[in-house]
């Protein structure tokens, strides 16, 4: 910790000045609830050995056309990760990071690429999450034929964990009869119903805050989209990431550290 000791005394300070938290999240914030981030194959495939075992990588399964061609092994799999982020709890860090937020003007927003519907688990507003990719806490219609989401609450899963199988008849849309996906943005997806994400980008662009300092946890650049969004916001930037901490500008520090601990010693 000693040799992040200015940069940690530079983002304490931010924090503390600030009116507001912009708070923008990736896989790697989950790591510390011990949930997977699927990086890479063999990461991916140490999750999940049945797909290991038929040489699918996670873009091959996490997409709408795989619902159409095996559609037991699709719902298996979200069906699973549905289970699982709804019996994982959120570590710690999120808890600082609402205790900090609670005592701004301003409060937070959250801007998440994450799915997993945690930031809510861990006491956030519901009306100050954007979640860009998407909740698998929600449901629409594969086809789809309306623009209906619908949460997912009251779906229950039936998996068999080792075949990354769903077990029971598939979830069905209530109006068409024909199948449910989650309401996630997938690769190749051109189905994926935004409108429950642009209504949180609406609430944002309404949100009063002047002096926000942007605290970015766990998000890489495979998949740049949360980076982009903090970078652009012409705030104090704090950019916590083990693996790829660089940043530039006078108003950014890195802390190549995991979330929890990089929270925890901001703490």
């Amino acid at each position: 910790m000693s040799d992040h000791h200015d940069s940690l005394t530079t983002a304490a300070a931010w924090i503390a000045a600030a009116d507001s938290l912009i708070i923008t999240a990736g896989a790697g914030m989950g790591v510390d609830s011990g949930l997977p981030d699927f990086r890479g194959p063999a990461g991916f495939w140490g999750s999940y050995p049945a797909l290991g075992k038929r040489k699918l990588r996670f873009n091959d399964i996490a997409n709408p056309e795989s619902f159409n061609v095996r559609p037991r092994l699709a719902w298996g799999f979200y069906g699973h990760r549905l289970q699982l982020y709804r019996d994982t709890a959120p570590h710690a860090g999120f808890g600082l990071l609402k205790k900090w937020a609670d005592k701004k003007l301003h409060g937070a927003f959250v801007y998440t690429s994450n799915v997993d519907g945690h930031f809510q688990k861990a006491g956030f507003s519901e009306s100050r999450v954007i979640e860009c990719h998407g909740s698998i806490h929600h449901l629409q219609c594969l086809a789809p034929c309306n623009d209906h989401i619908r949460p997912a609450a009251g779906l229950r899963t039936y998996i068999d964990a080792q075949a990354c199988e769903w077990l029971a008849s598939l979830p069905a849309c209530p109006d068409c009869g024909g199948m449910a996906r989650p309401n996630i943005l997938m690769f190749d997806d051109w189905e994926w119903l935004p409108h429950r994400r642009d209504l949180q980008l609406a609430r944002y662009r309404q949100w009063p805050a002047l002096q926000p300092v942007v605290i970015e946890l766990g998000a890489g650049t495979a998949i740049p989209g949360v980076r982009h969004f903090g970078e652009t916001l012409h705030a104090p930037l704090i950019r916590i990431n083990p693996r790829e901490p660089a940043v530039n500008g006078p108003q950014a520090v890195s802390l190549p550290m995991g979330a929890l601990a990089a929270l925890q010693a901001l703490a």
